[in-house]
């Protein structure tokens, strides 16, 4: 088998059983969405699609904070596999920046196959998916649904965005809502943008039932 190939098949086998959104479907979703962003954009598709593979095996959320632990994860699997130098740093250092660190973070990517996986992830964190993922997460770590009397926080730094636990709708402002505008790819943006409409209207709609007006 080819390392894509065998890349793929210890991924799935790794996100077997999540049910955080965290799992192969997700992983397949971003692979095909950043694909199809490489093409538009002229990106290598090798680099873009090993990326895309090994994006979440070592994600911070899932190992106590730790936000080097994907990148030495993949370098691990890679270094196993024979890969070249070069590839191996290439595809480490965009799962090292990939990301979301908090609304005052900067996380740009200094490669065009670093923002195909970006924006292909952040794709898959908005529009209908990405509400189910939310909530998904929320009650995989005992979040509660809403509560009004907690509101979100814009966190300035990634320290203070990993320690926050709030619930599951302060994400969409702490997060899900910024990601638009932080697309970095011509057709990353033009997806984003309906993606983002649903999440307004399914803000509007949660509101109004929470609140009896619907």
């Amino acid at each position: 088998m080819s390392l894509l190939e065998q890349t793929a098949a210890w991924v799935k086998a790794h996100h077997a059983g999540d049910s955080s959104g965290h799992d192969w479907w997700h992983i397949d979703r971003v692979r095909r969405m950043a694909l199809r962003l490489a093409q538009d954009e002229g990106a290598d598709p090798f680099v873009t699609e090993l990326a895309a593979l090994l994006h979440d095996v070592g994600d911070w959320k899932f190992h106590n904070g730790d936000e080097k632990a994907g990148s030495r994860i993949a370098r691990e699997w890679l270094m196993t596999h024979h890969a070249a130098e070069d590839l191996v740093v290439h595809v480490c250092g965009i799962i090292d920046q990939l990301s979301f660190k908090g609304a005052g973070v900067n996380t740009d990517m200094p490669s065009i196959e670093g923002r195909c996986v970006q924006d292909a992830d952040r794709l898959d964190a908005i529009g209908a998916i990405g509400v189910g993922r939310a909530f998904a997460f929320g009650g995989k770590f005992g979040r509660p649904m809403y509560d009004p009397d907690i509101p979100p926080e814009l966190h300035a730094t990634f320290a203070a965005y990993k320690s926050k636990g709030g619930p599951t709708l302060n994400h969409f402002s702490e997060k899900l809502l910024l990601l638009r505008d932080r697309m970095q790819t011509a057709a990353g943006k033009r997806l984003a943008a309906s993606r983002h409409e649903f999440l307004e209207t399914f803000l509007q709609r949660f509101l109004a039932e929470w609140s009896g007006d619907a």
